[in-house]
């Protein structure tokens, strides 16, 4: 398990509670996948998990993994791993300002149902291009030779109990 952290949502103090296992495992998957992808790349940076990014005045995230352009620093892609605990927080509120920042691309993955929702920023908001479960592909067209099945992103540490899991 990790440690507690803060982030700032829409000018509130939102404690984040030490996440799980199994929320942990997903993000490491992804961030050496991911790591992978951009090591050869000049134009883009993997920032550390969790790096405390100030995304507007009232928003400060610790998102699970997010790429910056080299260049400018600015956010184009932010990965989200939701948690059971605190599952509002990502999925409603950051997720919204994520939208009115026109942010490029949006992951969010969910270990409650071992899927990840695919967001693209459009002159419309973020918008919603794929579901991915099972022997589907995550892949990014921005990151040449990404990918990740999806059911090996989510292979997990069972609980011991048939069915549970230990997000």
């Amino acid at each position: 398990m990790s440690d507690p952290y803060e982030e700032i949502v829409n000018g509130q103090r939102v404690l984040r509670l030490p996440l799980r296992k199994r929320h942990e495992e997903i993000l490491s998957r992804l961030h050496r996948r991911v790591a992978g992808a951009t090591a050869s790349l000049v134009s883009t940076k993997l920032l550390a998990p969790r790096t405390r990014i100030e995304v507007s005045f009232e928003n400060v995230f610790c998102p699970d993994l997010a790429l910056v352009t080299s260049a400018t620093d600015k956010v184009w892609l932010v990965a989200e791993v939701i948690s059971s605990d605190d599952h509002h927080a990502d999925t409603v509120d950051k997720k919204g300002v994520y939208e009115e920042l026109k942010l490029p691309r949006l992951w969010m993955i969910d270990p409650r149902y071992d899927n990840v929702e695919v967001y693209h920023g459009t002159s419309y908001g973020l918008t919603l291009k794929r579901v991915l479960a099972g022997r589907e592909l995550l892949t990014e067209g921005l990151l040449p030779g990404f990918q990740i099945a999806i059911h090996e992103l989510f292979a997990g540490s069972p609980t011991g109990e048939p069915g549970r899991y230990d997000f």
